[in-house]
């Protein structure tokens, strides 16, 4: 179900989600550092700043080196999450120790080159913090303790601050799935001691909330559908129970991503492709399109989202990527990007007008599920508001062009007649479709009564901005319409 709370959502709504991962782990290693200074933690404050100096320095340097072989946008915030979560659970050194410095020098360069050596199609398979601590671990014998996880005082902060990741990119089902495997594995691995003895171990004494909520949860690394979703957290939720193991060779927790990010390479549809711009056009007030040329062709399903990286200078705190709707249909041979600019505008969407033709963007991670029914007789209502209305202009462009005639209703509200964007689409299709669509700046439940009476026969997709979309989730089961003939866009970042 989903619920809006107040205060903590909108300010979650302004953040894309790197930035909240990102500000999660910076504060963890604060209150780190300060622990050192109380004795709480077994190491030394010097010995934490001069390690995450070593890594951090580390990352930065090879991901920049990677980035101009292979002539790629790096991406501004990965390089600080990788080397940060690598510092939060490799222990510490002291600055008189090269053997343990050149340790976590090894897994944060075997890190980040792992995501331009370890790719297909310029799309990484490995978790690059997991890969770097095993290869080490493997290779070097120098093993992540986890300490982040292990320590009871940073408990709350662990769980305070990874379940809002959890939350702001709505992967409930994948931490609860990874929870429930994992912690029956427990319980039955150190039976006959007490379920609850065990279990509260488990949660508070383990990297498993550490690994659930800021690692396993990686967009990139991890399946785009929910039932692959929920495959790939119960193997790794499996795989992560302690004392697993084969011969002589044992399971960590590292490894446990790792044989996870396999099975999600092998379902995640292999799409990073380099985008260059055709054209862009005003087409409402502070709406506009942007027309693309791929440079291979794009399989993807109308409704579905990717993920956008522009690289532009200086970035504010939101960073260079962003999730969007892809706004053409897979008919159309060249991508459509629609988004709406507010005032002031963010670095991104400054940059993102501001290209010229020839100027090129990198896009991947296909993912959503918001896209039409298989039954092609199923009566649909799309409901949209403001820029949420680039799904329908795929899914309504995709219908025009093979001829389906599906019975669609379009309930599409703005503030103002002049922020409608894509009408001409809509309208082809109302006079060639079984297909009407009705504009309006007050959407609300008796006007939905009126324009749809028989809501109940149809299946409801919504798309804009969250609280509007939880408003009429609620008001849809009011009205006695099932949770199952309801979806929802959402994609990370609420860009």
């Amino acid at each position: 179900m989903n619920i809006n709370i107040p205060f903590v959502d909108p300010l979650l709504n302004r953040i894309t989600m790197y930035r909240v991962v990102l500000y999660h782990l910076c504060i963890l290693w604060l209150v780190a550092l300060a622990y050192t200074f109380f004795g709480v933690l077994s190491f030394t404050p010097l010995a934490l700043i001069f390690s995450t100096v070593v890594i951090l320095g580390v990352c930065w340097i090879v991901n920049e080196l990677c980035a101009w072989a292979w002539n790629v946008t790096p991406n501004v915030e990965s390089v600080y999450i990788t080397g940060f979560i690598i510092a939060l659970i490799m222990t510490p050194v002291a600055i008189d120790n090269i053997h343990g410095a050149l340790i976590l020098a090894a897994a944060s360069a075997a890190a980040m080159a792992s995501k331009y050596l370890l790719a297909w199609k310029r799309q990484h398979i490995f978790n690059p913090a997991a890969f770097g601590v095993a290869f080490t671990g493997i290779l070097l014998s120098g093993y992540a303790s986890w300490w982040v996880g292990g320590t009871l005082p940073l408990l709350p902060f662990v769980a305070i601050g990874g379940l809002l990741i959890v939350r702001k990119i709505q992967r409930f089902d994948l931490f609860w799935t990874y929870a429930a495997v994992a912690a029956a594995g427990v319980c039955i691995t150190f039976l006959p001691l007490s379920p609850w003895e065990t279990l509260s171990d488990f949660a508070i004494h383990s990297s498993a909330l550490f690994l659930a909520t800021v690692m396993l949860t990686e967009p990139l690394t991890s399946p785009p559908t929910r039932l692959n979703r929920i495959i790939y957290a119960a193997i790794v939720g499996f795989v992560f129970i302690p004392h697993l193991h084969i011969g002589t060779f044992y399971t960590s927790p590292e490894l446990a991503l790792l044989v996870g990010n396999i099975f999600a390479f092998a379902v995640m549809p292999k799409s990073r492709r380099i985008l260059t711009l055709v054209k862009s056009t005003q087409i409402a007030e502070g709406i506009y399109d942007f027309t693309f040329r791929p440079d291979a062709p794009l399989a993807f399903h109308a409704g579905q989202y990717m993920e956008w990286t522009l690289k532009h200078s200086p970035s504010d705190s939101r960073g260079n990527r962003r999730y969007f709707t892809i706004a053409s249909a897979p008919t159309e041979q060249e991508i459509h990007l629609g988004i709406k600019t507010y005032d002031p505008a963010s670095t991104f969407k400054k940059a993102l007008v501001g290209m010229k033709t020839g100027d090129t963007i990198s896009v991947g991670q296909l993912s959503g599920e918001f896209t039409l029914p298989h039954n092609e007789k199923e009566k649909l209502c799309f409901i949209a508001g403001g820029i949420g209305i680039t799904p329908f202009r795929a899914m309504v462009q995709h219908m025009l062009d093979t001829g389906s005639q599906r019975d669609a209703i379009l309930l599409y509200s703005t503030k103002t007649p002049a922020e409608v964007a894509y009408k001409e689409v809509f309208d082809e299709a109302a006079q060639k479709l079984a297909f009407r669509a009705h504009y309006t700046n007050m959407l609300n439940k008796e006007s939905l009564m009126r324009e749809v009476p028989d809501y109940k026969e149809r299946m409801f997709y919504i798309s804009g901005p969250r609280g509007m979309v939880v408003a009429f989730e609620h008001t849809l089961k009011s009205l006695g319409v099932p949770s199952s003939k309801i979806k929802i866009d959402f994609f990370p970042g609420f860009a």
